[in-house]
């Protein structure tokens, strides 16, 4: 589908991202995904002249308290208790799967626009046990298969593709002074909306110059705490409406993948692929790439996988996840958002092009080629 007749995105917010058990600690999902979904709105408003008519509000969420998030977000934002909420649990590509499913009721032919995107609070997400035995997180393979928590994922795939601690070092550093430049000029302000007195990510800056100094968390291994990014609260939105409502980024294709669960870190590279092969669009063509960048070895083997350098000014140009943290199920969204601040607010020209994307614990890969549309 051609940017003309693709769904666009054309409101983007997000919270700044506070580190787990930090200034955003005391916040539920709602509580932390209303404001946002209120932005979003108004955004909206301000861009077409009128109120948006939301048919559905689709939030990624990974350990939160069940219930629908979404639909309980919803009403903490006043909207109008007829129009429902869905949550969606693909792990940290959850935030991004949402907006491609709003783009997919779009373009299957409701004219009606979608709140999509993600949230995380971290620092509330409830204990889990099985007979009485609390656990860290459920299982992302059942047995028989490999299921490493990505933490060892993520050192592995530094040892399977050779990736020496240097690399790692260097990839966290580059996203560290990127986000500061990035926060230094300003750019994130306009997509922030502060909550609890936060008003900027509190992550930038705190690990890159330590980074040589940090032990590894594995015994002769190439991970550190720094080359790992801060888990962290937020939330992230936009909204979704059909072809020609605003400026904006056409939602060009998206695609969701399977990998093997042992390597999922490497997922993202065949989602973006195949995303790019249904859009049409060849890598030199991206003018943006925004990938999860949960782990510097996770990023550096997607890169690879398709053929971008890892130091590419194109690629997290204003720092990722490393810098900025990782609030689970809202870090898709995040991607979305950033593409968002990048492309449509910094006055890319029509036609240019934005890949957001993900890795994804179980084995899974969530990408979406977006485009601008003035």
């Amino acid at each position: 589908m051609n940017a003309e007749r693709s769904p666009i995105v054309i409101a983007a917010r997000r919270t700044p991202i506070g580190t787990r058990g930090r200034a955003l600690a005391g916040l539920r999902v709602e509580q932390l995904a209303a404001p946002v979904l209120r932005a979003v709105l108004d955004d909206a408003a301000t861009a077409t002249g009128a109120p948006a008519d939301v048919a559905d509000v689709l939030l990624g969420n990974c350990m939160g308290p069940g219930g629908n998030p979404a639909r309980v977000a919803a009403l903490a934002a006043g909207l109008d208790a007829a129009i429902p909420g869905g949550t969606v649990d693909r792990q940290c590509g959850s935030g991004l799967a949402a907006i491609l499913d709003a783009a997919a009721a779009i373009r299957a032919g409701d004219g009606r626009a979608r709140l999509a995107g993600g949230v995380e609070s971290a620092s509330t997400a409830p204990v889990r046990s099985v007979d009485g035995v609390a656990y860290d997180r459920a299982p992302f393979a059942p047995e028989g298969f490999p299921d490493p928590d990505m933490v060892r994922a993520a050192e592995d795939l530094a040892t399977h593709d050779g990736i020496p601690r240097s690399r790692l070092d260097a990839h966290a550093a580059r996203s560290h002074a990127r986000a500061r430049e990035a926060l230094a000029a300003g750019r994130f302000a306009d997509e922030l909306v502060p909550l609890a007195g936060l008003d900027r990510d509190d992550a930038i800056g705190a690990a890159d110059r330590l980074l040589p100094r940090l032990p590894a968390l594995f015994p002769g291994g190439a991970l550190t705490a720094g080359t790992a990014t801060r888990i962290g609260d937020g939330a992230a939105a936009v909204l979704v409406a059909p072809a020609g409502a605003a400026p904006g980024l056409a939602v060009r294709a998206g695609a969701i993948v399977g990998c093997d669960p042992a390597l999922p870190g490497i997922g993202a590279a065949p989602a973006i692929l195949s995303a790019l092969a249904a859009a049409g669009v060849e890598r030199h063509q991206v003018a943006g790439f925004e990938l999860v960048e949960a782990f510097a070895s996770q990023s550096i083997a997607v890169l690879e996988r398709i053929g971008v350098a890892e130091d590419d000014p194109r690629v997290c140009a204003d720092g990722g996840a490393l810098a900025l943290g990782h609030p689970w199920g809202a870090s898709g969204a995040v991607a979305v958002v950033r593409l968002f601040s990048r492309l449509v607010r910094g006055g890319a020209r029509a036609g240019t092009i934005g890949v957001a994307a993900a890795s994804v614990g179980g084995g899974l890969g969530v990408a979406a080629v977006l485009e601008v549309v003035r």
